[in-house]
């Protein structure tokens, strides 16, 4: 009988034995009514009865259990709830009867600590988490009802559970439920800081550890435990309050300082010496981390603690949290988007430029989608606390590091002078000369050994002014879809004078228009005549064809590189069957392409997809970009164009359609509506990501005797080109009668051919797959995977017109070729 199996496993040998069979006893016929409840079960629908039989008997046995609770008093209702917690999980059975419980507990009364212990200890025996946090929470119920003589009684019951608590994964009550029992064991002893509140291992919690042993106090465990209780990203007023009180009454501002510079710094967890970062991990995979789950709410504290009393003092380490955490660059330290998030929001939270210095430095290298969101919020709140827009904040808190108006700085370090200048769009470089006028480009002796902090200050500058320099360029660029305008002293203040700004600003083709009305575009670094009201960057959507040569033509006569492509940048415009389909183009649709590298391309080139795979929904891929500064949203449909496998390896390319912001929603548009700006930028980003992850271009795909895709490698690899090849030929056409081999290249439609002395190369001008004449047989060339040094000029940073300049060059000199593997398919046939 289940009565009698119940009793038998109530003697656990320890001081609760007799609780327990009392409680089974007063709750004999709670019991019984359990055990017809789980005959009924067995015998139907399978044994007996039928379905409607089976259920209905079940729900009257249940109904007389709901009858029982209902009519128990204050002892019997204690004993029910202690019998159903025994017989829960019981046997092969996976009941559980926690709104039962749950409506006992909070309904009776005069609950005593050892029946409290007894639930403390069955909560902890569930082998499933949440069944355990189910169970804890009922338990607490019972002893936030007991008195001060109670809870002290209890109290080892407590820190046993809190304990058991960290080393359980419990779902998102986890926090909840310690900060339940934390509260409970304060009332007991005030200055107790419970085992395991500060994690005994984590090089980040050493000054909380080494403060809780040197100096413990009431003081100091309230503010652990308040610190603890932080489960936002961002604290309510009342916890702030209470934060600031905490860390004076326990004189702890330097202690969180340190936390929050242990956090940003210090040593990071090891997955395989410490444990994984969240229970639920399984595989031996081997990292590093900063914070264990369980710990997370108390690092975010202690960060907001140090952001809090610190201010303006706390930025650097905030900052370097941030990107520490956020998965902004490979930092030896696992992604943590809480903790990262905080450090955001704290930031945030500093009315001070050196906080939007750093908000906007972030806000060029992280990319998680969640967290750039934070960052815009921040951004935002703070552009109106200035009374500006989020856009003009970004432009004017771009650093200039204290460059001079040419973008250099100097100084002197030992008798040395040290020169950090930007060179170009893309180049910050660092100089050294010695007393004697000697330069080089490395450090001397004298300045490693003498002033290593001088020099790793030097050091970091210039990596701090290279990623700005790398931001403001992708920001610049970003600029081509917004169609923004500027007065010119604005402009002129931000842009063109700004250190480093200033030097992209100056590689750019810009608009100025004046008093009459009409816009007049002026040559890079070329000042505009008289005095101009507005500037905007110049587009070649807005330009005629002969306007557009005519600035190509500039570009490459005077071998100016501009930081990104301005004069040659593409154009699309809306073509006759986009018109017919009306929401979405076809245009981009049914490329087969290199999956992994697609989805790499997308996150460089910030646009937002989960990845494609075997899961529910993993057959379906959108990623999806916003332009025109948030007006605009583009999604870029694909999907897997393989079965079978565990990754995908290739996808197929689907539709384009374009949403406009609509307040918080976004409103599918027709093609015909979308701003001419915005439709032939986002187009220009999916061209980019189709050429350059197309099967097409692989020059080894013809080798590998797969014949699925060979249809679709055949006529993408040597068809029509696209506004990008487009744009490559005309760029050709330029460039080729300035090289030495120009009398041996022509061009021909999409074709560059190429007069060797063994035999006739075409090149495409959109895959760069080569076909030799007289009868079109494949020449598979694999370019180096090293980078070489560009020897010929490119207007612009272009990786397939360099390849197809360097195989034009490889094949007009044929017969110096000596990889035999090219001159075996030379000679096959020639």
């Amino acid at each position: 009988m289940l009565y009698d199996t119940l009793v038998a496993e109530a003697r656990r040998n320890d001081p609760f034995d007799d609780v327990r069979a009392g409680a089974l006893a007063r709750a004999r016929w709670l019991v019984d009514l359990l055990e017809r409840q789980r005959a009924e079960f067995a015998a139907g629908p399978h044994g007996a009865y039928t379905p409607e039989q089976s259920h209905a008997r079940y729900a009257g046995v249940q109904a007389e259990i709901d009858a029982g609770l209902a009519a128990c008093g204050d002892e019997e209702g204690r004993a029910a709830a202690l019998s159903l917690l025994l017989a829960a999980s019981f046997g092969d059975t996976l009941w559980e009867y926690d709104s039962e419980i749950g409506s006992l507990v909070g309904r009776v009364r005069g609950w005593t600590p050892a029946e409290v212990a007894v639930m403390l200890l069955r909560a902890a025996e569930y082998d499933m988490g949440f069944w355990f946090a189910n169970a804890l929470g009922s338990a607490l119920t019972a002893a936030e009802g007991l008195d001060d003589e109670g809870l002290r009684m209890v109290a080892p019951w407590l820190r046993w559970t809190h304990t058991e608590l960290l080393d359980t994964e419990v779902g998102s009550v986890a926090s909840s439920l310690a900060r339940r029992l934390r509260a409970l064991l304060a009332l007991v002893d005030g200055a107790e800081i419970p085992d395991g509140l500060i994690p005994e291992q984590a090089p980040w919690a050493a000054p909380l550890r080494a403060r809780a042993t040197a100096t413990p106090g009431a003081e100091l465990s309230g503010l652990i435990r308040h610190l603890a209780v932080l489960t936002a990203p961002r604290p309510t007023q009342r916890w702030r309050r209470t934060c600031l009180a905490a860390v004076e009454a326990a004189s702890a501002r330097d202690l969180v300082a340190e936390t929050l510079r242990a956090l940003a710094k210090g040593e990071p967890l090891c997955s395989r010496k410490h444990g994984r970062q969240t229970a639920w991990e399984y595989g031996d995979h081997h990292y590093h981390y900063l914070v264990h789950q369980n710990d997370g709410d108390l690092a975010r504290g202690a960060v907001w603690a140090a952001a809090l009393t610190a201010g303006p003092a706390a930025v650097p380490c905030l900052d370097a949290l941030a990107l520490r955490t956020g998965g902004a660059r490979p930092t030896g330290v696992a992604e943590d988007l809480k903790l990262a998030g905080a450090a955001i929001n704290a930031l945030a939270e500093i009315d001070d430029p050196a906080a939007l210095e750093s908000l906007w430095r972030l806000r060029t290298r992280i990319r998680h989608r969640g967290l750039r969101k934070q960052l815009d919020t921040a951004l935002t709140a703070a552009a109106g606390r200035q009374g500006i827009t989020p856009e003009q904040l970004v432009e004017r808190g771009v650093p200039d590091h204290g460059l001079a108006a040419d973008g250099s700085l100097e100084r002197e370090v030992g008798g040395h002078r040290v020169r950090v200048e930007i060179e170009d769009a893309t180049t910050v470089r660092i100089g050294f000369t010695a007393p004697g006028g000697r330069t080089s480009r490395t450090a001397p002796a004298a300045l490693k050994d003498g002033f290593p902090e001088a020099l790793k200050e030097l050091k970091n500058l210039v990596r701090e002014v290279r990623g700005t320099l790398a931001g403001e360029r992708g920001r610049l660029e970003a600029l081509m879809s917004a169609a923004r305008e500027w007065p010119y002293d604005t402009w002129c203040r931000h842009y063109r004078d700004h250190p480093v700004t200033g030097v992209l600003v100056r590689g750019l083709i810009w608009e100025f228009q004046g008093a009459d009305g009409e816009w007049h575009a002026v040559a890079p670094a070329a000042r505009p005549d008289g005095r101009p009201e507005r500037v905007r960057l110049w587009h070649p959507i807005r330009a005629s064809v002969d306007e557009i040569g005519a600035w190509r033509e500039a570009i490459v006569g005077e071998r100016l590189r501009q930081p990104f492509k301005q004069a040659f940048r593409e154009r699309y415009l809306l073509t006759p069957a986009e018109e017919e389909t009306g929401v979405y183009s076809n245009r981009f649709a049914a490329h087969i392409v290199h999956y992994r590298q697609l989805y790499a391309l997308f996150k460089e080139r910030g646009w937002q997809s989960d990845f494609l795979g075997h899961y529910d929904g993993g057959r379906y891929g959108e990623a999806r970009a916003e332009f025109a500064d948030g007006r605009w949203r583009v999604c870029f449909h694909h999907e897997p164009a393989d079965d079978g496998g565990h990754d995908i390896e290739r996808a197929a390319t689907d539709q384009v359609r374009f949403e406009r912001r609509d307040g918080r929603r976004w409103r599918e548009t027709p093609l015909a509506d979308v701003e001419p700006l915005v439709f032939s930028e986002a187009m220009r980003d999916i061209d980019l990501f189709v050429g350059v992850t197309s099967i097409a271009t692989d020059p080894e795909w013809s080798d590998r005797g797969e014949s699925r895709h060979a249809a679709y490698w055949r006529s993408a690899g040597f068809g029509d080109l696209t506004a990008s090849a487009e744009v490559r030929r005309e760029a050709l056409e330029r460039i080729l009668p300035r090289l030495k081999i120009a009398d041996r290249c022509s061009i021909a439609g999409r074709w560059l051919s190429v007069r060797g002395d063994l035999r006739t190369y075409r090149i495409h001008l959109g895959s760069a797959n080569i076909l030799m004449e007289p009868d079109d047989a494949y020449l598979c060339i694999v370019p180096a995977r090293r980078g070489t040094e560009r020897k010929v000029f490119l207007p612009f940073e272009d990786d397939r017109l360099s390849l197809i300049l360097s195989k034009a060059q490889l094949l007009a000199a044929d017969t110096k070729i000596s990889d035999e593997t090219i001159l075996r398919q030379i000679r096959r046939g020639g």
